[in-house]
């Protein structure tokens, strides 16, 4: 009996330890790396080489996010309304850089204008049963192939207590030309978040924002900085947007670190973010992190409040 007893509890160790989900990557080589957290998909890194042949497509890598099933996703990628919004992204519509004759020119990262993104390489990427992790070296490039910045574009993502999936991004910029500019408007450049088409196809009017002095505003409502002058250096922003007959939320935090000030933009078909101005030199790169809280539970402005003052302080 007491045999029975102990391989009972063994038959229930292991099945309660194959039972906990653990973070996991997967590569479709030159294509993409998704992110499992257990048999669930997450999250999708789109890294394909830039293909003149389909230039729009695969100008910029990006990263998409999943549904809550794991099978569609939450966020755009290229075609629809502006295909160059992109998932999770990040970009400058004005960028001054030299070309490989040395002559001047004016590159725009954003719509990918008389230059591109193209990634690298993948530096490191990690993943256990608490967060993954991954670096990418991303190249941008004139419109003649000259590097004109490196990036190391990093993500970490975990799961916090409240089952929202926390995306820490930080992006470090360096070059070797003289000095870059970085430049554009709240519409046209910084890091953003763009939900599913589907959103600007059909539920639009339903798309609604929280703000640290507004509060939660009405669905189909927007508010962009230069027209309300409050839509500057806001500590955090949150969107919440149906797809797929659900409805998700997402936290977008902004770091007192990061160049100041920063110019806020929101559409009601799920583009929202901010942008500032700022310049690489050889001797002083630029630094920017980001946090973005993901899920389908409803946030209120006491959890963004709280959220942000746990990514101020960390």
């Amino acid at each position: 009996m007491q045999i029975i007893k102990i391989i009972f509890l063994l038959f229930s160790f292991v099945q309660a330890g194959s039972a906990r989900s653990d973070f996991s990557w997967i590569d479709t080589p030159m294509k993409h790396l998704d992110l499992f957290w257990g048999e669930r998909k997450v999250a999708r890194y789109v890294y394909e080489q830039m293909d003149p042949g389909e230039r729009e497509r695969t100008y910029k890598p990006f990263v998409h996010l999943f549904d809550s099933e794991g099978i569609d996703f939450v966020t755009k990628g290229p075609g629809g309304k502006f295909t160059h919004h992109r998932g999770i992204f990040f970009g400058f519509s004005k960028c001054s850089a030299v070309d490989q004759n040395g002559k001047p020119v004016s590159v725009d990262t954003w719509h990918c204008k008389r230059g591109f993104q193209t990634h690298e390489k993948v530096n490191r990427q990690q993943a256990d049963s608490n967060k993954a992790s991954l670096q990418s070296e991303i190249a941008w490039r004139v419109e003649d192939g000259t590097v004109f910045i490196t990036e190391k574009r990093d993500f970490t993502f975990q799961f916090d207590r409240n089952d929202r999936l926390q995306i820490d991004f930080i992006s470090e910029l360096s070059t070797s030309q003289p000095r870059i500019t970085l430049d554009g408007d709240p519409q046209h450049a910084g890091f953003q978040f763009r939900a599913s088409n589907e959103v600007f196809e059909s539920t639009s009017k339903r798309t609604f924002y929280i703000r640290p002095k507004d509060g939660k505003d009405d669905p189909g409502k927007t508010k962009n900085w230069p027209q309300n002058q409050d839509m500057t250096n806001l500590n955090w922003k949150a969107q919440s947007v149906v797809v797929g007959d659900e409805r998700y939320y997402t936290l977008y935090l902004d770091h007192d670190q990061n160049p100041k000030p920063s110019y806020y933009s929101e559409r009601d078909y799920g583009r929202f973010g901010s942008y500032f101005k700022s310049s690489v030199t050889p001797e002083r790169p630029l630094i920017v992190k980001y946090r973005l809280i993901f899920g389908t539970k409803e946030l209120s402005v006491e959890d963004c409040e709280s959220y942000s003052t746990a990514f101020l302080t960390q």
